[in-house]
């Protein structure tokens, strides 16, 4: 087997506020492997959203030791970091980010945009990301004009038009119904059973995360449990 995608050994976070530390992880060790649906389940407040930010370069650990890709995360400096992100990140975020002005499609080009790719190569992305999520026909619909559902695949559709190795979702269906989060799970769940895309999902949600192949569960920072 090779090795992992995403190495974390020992890994720690603490917050400070004024002169009192707050602690969030607690000696994390955590491999994650190519094509990996993974979820992190617990409750408010055990760290799953802070570790996700960490694996994705927005926030960096206190202790530990994470690399990822084979690369040394912590020792990148800010500019690189958001250079990484740009390659090799998606996030779906939970309250979608779109921008309101801008067409289905129109959202999903933005992250194109930092590419050398033209008009016609970034519309030829966008069709084929809206594709994925099955939303074709809604590609010149505006936010207001969607169902949450239907936004939060466009938002799926943004953070993988640009080919990333891994798909990092926060809560994703925490503002959706139920037959809406359904298809945002499936979605993700064939994003990566069809095109092998490593997928890494922070829920409190069970149903959501029953759509994941290896379940994790954080308890006030601390790894304590996996199922698969």
């Amino acid at each position: 087997m090779a090795g992992p995608l995403i190495e974390m050994k020992g890994l720690s976070k603490t917050f400070r506020r004024d002169s009192v530390e707050i602690p969030v992880l607690h000696d994390i060790n955590l491999n994650v492997y190519e094509g990996d649906f993974i979820s992190l389940m617990g409750p408010s407040g055990s760290g799953k959203s802070t570790l996700l930010n960490i694996v994705a370069g927005i926030d960096r650990p206190t202790g530990g030791e994470l690399r990822v890709l084979d690369g040394d995360l912590l020792s990148m400096s800010e500019d690189q970091l958001a250079s990484w992100r740009n390659h090799h990140v998606g996030f779906v975020f939970q309250h979608f980010n779109l921008i309101p002005v801008l067409s289905a499609a129109g959202n999903v080009e933005l992250p194109l945009l930092l590419t050398p790719l033209n008009r016609k190569e970034r519309r030829e992305h966008v069709m084929t990301a809206l594709k994925l999520v099955g939303l074709t026909d809604r590609a010149d619909h505006y936010p207001r004009q969607l169902s949450g559902g239907q936004e939060q695949r466009v938002a799926i559709a943004r953070a993988i038009v640009t080919d990333p190795t891994f798909v990092l979702a926060d809560e994703p269906t925490g503002d959706l119904d139920a037959d809406s989060a359904t298809e945002v799970m499936e979605v993700l769940q064939g994003l990566n059973r069809q095109f092998h895309k490593t997928v890494l999902l922070v829920t409190h949600d069970p149903r959501a995360a029953s759509y994941a192949r290896i379940r994790h569960y954080l308890d006030k920072g601390i790894l304590v449990e996996r199922d698969s």
